[in-house]
């Protein structure tokens, strides 16, 4: 391979990367904060889908995107909040009402996205950052997306207020101790509930990035699974929301290895390479069946640490 090659296969995955991983970094953030809070939301996957057909929708019907993203947030803080009140009732799994409300939301997001597969909606704009360099790729690789600066912020607040507010401390001894956190005067079905409603509100938002930027279109197959590998960031991050930030990067890179690849012909293994976040995921999952290593740092309360 040619070093104008190498440059350009190095510029996509780049540019790939902050594309593909922003999606991965709002899910990730929001079953961070819910996991942070004890309990597991595999429903996020079903609220990325709703929360994208819910922005194209809106933005479509009003002309802004970015009203169709804040409608996105909200539908998917419904999600969130569904799913939350449903946990506080006795005997109730949060791993089994996470995957039925993954179908459900899923579903949902079909019946009513049927109108808007083929209207076209305003889209959201980049920020073109491209005065910085003279190379025409380079260019074309900085237009960056707002959100993904909007989740940057999200993850290191997030990692700031858990270690220094004392709402991030109830969150965390929520998820390390119920007993304690009762002991304390802290209600925690009350703090699960709204650690979930948020978490789901930055999972729509993911969603509202994929339907109004990339791949900027609403279709039934949008996701590929990016709300339930969202899991298995987390674990990778080891419930840091700056890992997350980092771990998406990285899910994002793997995912722009296909296409960047096909920037300069090469087209062998193409499938193999559009793979690889699913091999990661995979990899990440098998790793975490050991407690010791894998699991360390995971909130005591969580459903798979029982």
């Amino acid at each position: 391979m040619s070093d104008a090659a190498l440059v350009t296969v190095a510029t996509a995955m780049f540019a790939g990367a902050i594309r593909v991983s922003t999606p991965f970094l709002f899910v990730s953030l929001g079953e961070c904060l819910t996991e942070k809070s004890g309990r597991i939301n595999l429903g996020l996957e079903g609220t990325l889908v709703f929360g994208a057909m819910t922005a194209y929708a809106i933005s479509y019907h009003s002309g802004s995107p970015w009203i169709g993203v804040l409608a996105a947030g909200i539908a998917g803080s419904l999600f969130g909040a569904l799913h939350g009140a449903v946990c506080r009732l006795p005997r109730v799994n949060d791993v089994a009402i996470g995957i039925a409300l993954m179908l459900f939301g899923t579903g949902l997001a079909f019946f009513f996205g049927k109108p808007y597969i083929q209207p076209t909606a305003p889209r959201l704009p980049s920020i073109d950052f491209g005065f910085l360099v003279s190379n025409p790729q380079l260019k074309e690789a900085l237009k960056i997306n707002p959100l993904f600066f909007v989740g940057l912020l999200v993850a290191v607040a997030m990692w700031w207020a858990f270690k220094n507010t004392r709402v991030g401390l109830t969150v965390r001894m929520t998820g390390d101790s119920a007993a304690t956190a009762r002991a304390m005067g802290t209600s925690v079905d009350l703090v699960r509930f709204l650690a979930t409603t948020a978490g789901g509100f930055l999972a729509g938002v993911g969603g509202a990035f994929l339907s109004l930027y990339y791949p900027g279109s609403w279709n039934e197959g949008l996701s590929s699974g990016q709300g339930l590998m969202a899991v298995a960031l987390v674990i990778f991050a080891r419930w840091n929301p700056l890992a997350c930030f980092v771990a998406a990067l990285l899910f994002g890179g793997a995912g722009a290895i296909g296409p960047a690849l096909q920037s300069v012909g090469i087209s062998q293994g193409y499938h193999f390479f559009n793979a690889a976040p699913y091999i990661l995921t995979l990899i990440i999952m098998i790793a975490s069946t050991s407690p010791k290593r894998s699991l360390k740092g995971a909130p005591g309360e969580l459903t798979l640490m029982k």
